[in-house]
């Protein structure tokens, strides 16, 4: 069996890209909070909840499109907006299981939430590509 190189900067740009988009649509929206008594406890949950959302985006949501891809396609990619939507209230589920203060209020909010973040991710990772 093969060994397949890993590589570590891809992951650590990818987590750090994913927080700089949760902190963006946490500081637009008042339903997205980020918990820590202080700034380096506000970053490190940031960090958590960007690893945590790149896991989901990675592992549940391809499965998602796969088997929505018929109203995706009908609803001319509006629904991925509600996918992604989904993948991060999620993604709040998840960190308030694991006891880390993430939160999102409402699904509206995790709308806008969602197409901040794709969009400031993108807009990132164009930036760091280069």
């Amino acid at each position: 069996m093969a060994c397949q190189h890993v590589d570590v900067r891809k992951i650590v740009t990818a987590v750090l890209v994913n927080a700089a988009a949760l902190a963006v649509a946490a500081w637009i929206f008042s339903g997205i909070r980020v918990g820590g008594d202080t700034t380096s406890g506000r970053v490190m949950t940031l960090l958590v909840v960007a690893a945590i959302f790149g896991l989901i985006n990675a592992v549940v949501a391809p499965v998602a499109k796969l088997l929505s891809l018929p109203f995706i396609i009908l609803t001319l990619g509006l629904l991925l907006l509600v996918i992604n939507a989904a993948m991060l209230l999620l993604a709040a589920e998840i960190s308030e299981a694991v006891d880390v203060n993430f939160r999102v209020d409402g699904f509206l909010t995790a709308v806008g939430g969602a197409l901040v973040i794709s969009i400031v991710s993108w807009a990132l990772e164009l930036a760091v590509d280069r």
